[in-house]
């Protein structure tokens, strides 16, 4: 269990960033991921894909949460 929450803490700070980002390019135009990582697309488009997994999982495992307690 302890590795599902170490999971879960790693999708959230990754689905956090990739909101901070939409949200920069939506207000200035400015792409946060592309700074950080530089030009290569190909590591930007691994970094947006491990993003939109981590957002899979969030709503995957809460989700989950919700079945058990019910």
């Amino acid at each position: 269990m302890r590795a599902l929450r170490e999971y879960s803490q790693i999708a959230v700070f990754l689905v956090v960033v990739g909101a901070l980002n939409w949200g920069l390019v939506g207000l200035t135009g400015y792409n946060l991921i592309n700074f950080i990582l530089g030009t290569n697309p190909k590591v930007e488009s691994v970094a947006y894909i491990l993003i939109g997994l981590s957002g899979v999982w969030l709503v995957w495992s809460h989700w989950l949460d919700g079945v058990k307690n019910k």
